[in-house]
Formats: C-alpha cells, sequence, structure tokens
C-alpha cells in the first residue's frame, strides 16, 4: 500500500512529495497536467523559500532579489532582505526544477485527477488508488478541499490577479508594488531581460486596461509582451481546517489570504515540509496548529493590507506611511522573510 497519495503536481505537491521520499515513505503524486504548468503567479521567492528549494536539491534559475519596495507616485518605501537574497523565478522554470529533482528522487507520477475521497481508520481511496495519507496539494480552487466540505463562505468583495511577462532588462533588484486607486501592479524580475507584472485588484477588466491606471509603472514596461495573460481568482479562500481524517491540506488549498506580500511559495514550500514532518511522526492531528503558526505573520500582514487597499482613504495612506515609518515597513519585511 503506498504510503502517501498526493493530489496535485505543482511546487507544493512536487515539495512534498520530495519531503516524503527523504522521510522514506513510498509517494505518489497524481496530477492530470503535464509539466511544466503556467499560471498567474507573483513568481517573487522570499529568502526563506530560497533556503527550502536549495535543502530540497531543487536547481532553480532566476533573478537575485534585494528586498521589496513600495511605490505611490512621489512616495516609496523600501527595505533589504536580512540574511539572503530572493529570487525572481518564472513559474514554468520552477515547476520544471522541481519536477526534474522529483524525478531523480524517484517519485511516481501519475497522469489523473483525484475526485472522490474514501476513507477508513488506516487507509485513504482516490483515483483508483490506496493509500495510508493522502494530501491535497490541488491549488486555490482545490477539488480535494470542496468535496470534503472545507470551503467556507467569504462575504468580502472578490480580488483578482493578471499576470503577463514583458521582455525588458529589469530596472531594479527589489520587488516592486505599485499602488493606486485602481488595486496593486506587483513587478518581479525574473531574468536579465524580463520582468513579470501581477495586477491585483476587484475589477474585472482586462490586462491592458488595468495597467493604466499606473502611470509610474506603464512607461518603463517599453519591451514587447513575453507571454499571455494568466489569471487566477478569486484570491481569497477560507478553509474550514487544514486536516480531515487522514487528509491534509498543503499549499493555497490550505488557505489563502491575497498575493500582495508575496509569500505564496515560501508558505507552500513550509507547510510541505511540516505536513511530512506530522505524517512521519505519527502526529497528523499536529498540523493544523503548526500550519497556524508558520502562516500567522503573513496572514496578518496580508489581511491588513487588504483590508485597507479596500477603502479608498486608507489605501492611499499605506506608502506615504510606510515611507515615514521606515523601521516599521522594514520589520514588517523582514517577518515575511
Amino acid at each position: 500500500m503506498i504510503d502517501l497519495l498526493i493530489a496535485g503536481g505543482g511546487p507544493a505537491g512536487l515539495a512534498t512529495a520530495l519531503h516524503a521520499a527523504r522521510a522514506g515513505m513510498e509517494t505518489v503524486v497524481v496530477e492530470p497536467r503535464g509539466t511544466p504548468v503556467d499560471k498567474a503567479c507573483g513568481e517573487g521567492i522570499m529568502p526563506g523559500g530560497v533556503r527550502a528549494l536549495t535543502d530540497l536539491g531543487a536547481e532553480v534559475t532566476g533573478h537575485p532579489l534585494r528586498g521589496v519596495r513600495y511605490l505611490d507616485g512621489a512616495h516609496r518605501a523600501q527595505a533589504s532582505f536580512r540574511g539572503g537574497t530572493g529570487l525572481g523565478v518564472r513559474r514554468t522554470v520552477l515547476h520544471a526544477a522541481l519536477s526534474r529533482r522529483a524525478a531523480e528522487a524517484g517519485v511516481t507520477i501519475l497522469p489523473g485527477r483525484v475526485g472522490e475521497v474514501r476513507q477508513s481508520a488506516d487507509r485513504v481511496y482516490a483515483a483508483g488508488l490506496r493509500a495510508r495519507w493522502l494530501v491535497a496539494a490541488d491549488g486555490l480552487h482545490s477539488p480535494v478541499r470542496r468535496a470534503l466540505g472545507l470551503d467556507l463562505p467569504d462575504p468580502r468583495p472578490r480580488r483578482y490577479g493578471l499576470r503577463r511577462h514583458y521582455r525588458v532588462a529589469p530596472w531594479s533588484d527589489f520587488i516592486e508594488v505599485y499602488w493606486s486607486r485602481c488595486g496593486e501592479a506587483y513587478v518581479t524580475p525574473v531574468g536579465e531581460e524580463s520582468v513579470g507584472v501581477a495586477v491585483l485588484g476587484t475589477a474585472r477588466r482586462g490586462f491592458d486596461d488595468l495597467l493604466l491606471g499606473f502611470p509610474h509603472l506603464a512607461p518603463l514596461l517599453a519591451g514587447p509582451p513575453d507571454s499571455a495573460v494568466r489569471g487566477a481568482g478569486p484570491l481569497r479562500q477560507r478553509v474550514a481546517r487544514r486536516t480531515a481524517g487522514r487528509v491534509l491540506l498543503v499549499g493555497d488549498a490550505a488557505g489563502y489570504v491575497d498575493a500582495l506580500t508575496g509569500e505564496g511559495i515560501a508558505l507552500a514550500l513550509a507547510s510541505a515540509a511540516a505536513a511530512v514532518r506530522c505524517l512521519a511522526a505519527g502526529r497528523p492531528e499536529a498540523y493544523e496548529s503548526r500550519w497556524r503558526r508558520l502562516s500567522r505573520r503573513h496572514r496578518l500582514l496580508t489581511e491588513v493590507l487588504v483590508r485597507a487597499s479596500g477603502h479608498p482613504a486608507a489605501a492611499r495612506r499605506i506608502v506615504p506611511t510606510a515611507a515615514r515609518l521606515p523601521a516599521v515597513f522594514a520589520a514588517a519585511v523582514h517577518a515575511l522573510q
């Protein structure tokens, strides 16, 4: 019988598989799409996420990131990372690197989907397989999470993200977040001649229309588009809990606040490691509290920013306030590393 069945072969699922293989667990990943999969993603990996990838043995190439910068007209606030650099990486490059590492580690990846999940006292049945445990790493709108009845309603305005790359040399080695009344534009250098731009907000309009709301950013994107526009949303996903019997939720499937602070990949890698540690110790019930601890700062800071961005008067004060209080801004950036 398989020790661990993983629904989803994206970065979160592959990281879970690599940790499980290291722990001596027989692991099978079920994924319907070929590798690599492109999707809307900010593509900035915090220093903690870079260290986690190195620990997994994944060789990922990208553009070094020195810190985070917020901009709003004439106002700017920035803070450098402490104790390491981040990395701007195209989603496809990251996925391909983790896929290669999984193949090297002997992880089995099967084409297919995990639909119905049945459980008994000592095993899980899904995708025609049986296993001791199941990890759902099947993304923001996790079908497994929904099938288990773990989704919670969210009455707040829905936020969405659109991402496109431009063939232009990065003008900064910082992740830049441009603020405007239209939302936020998250700019990440991902190569010597490429930057990724993710626009976040509540408006449901085309990418080019949304970009017009950032007059200080648009002139910098002189190069031609280097990828198709990809979208994601609603971004916020409320989840009742991260465990359901012998099933654990990892990565975006475990719940999501927003992409604003750029910690999605780092949190996915951290939750993958935590889930496997709990399973290897025979204590799956401990995962919920561990997940809450490792994600607490991210959830609190992101929630504050998203709430503020939803009120025009408060949103206009975010960057000027951060500029006046550089130590506070730096502390917030360091807390997310």
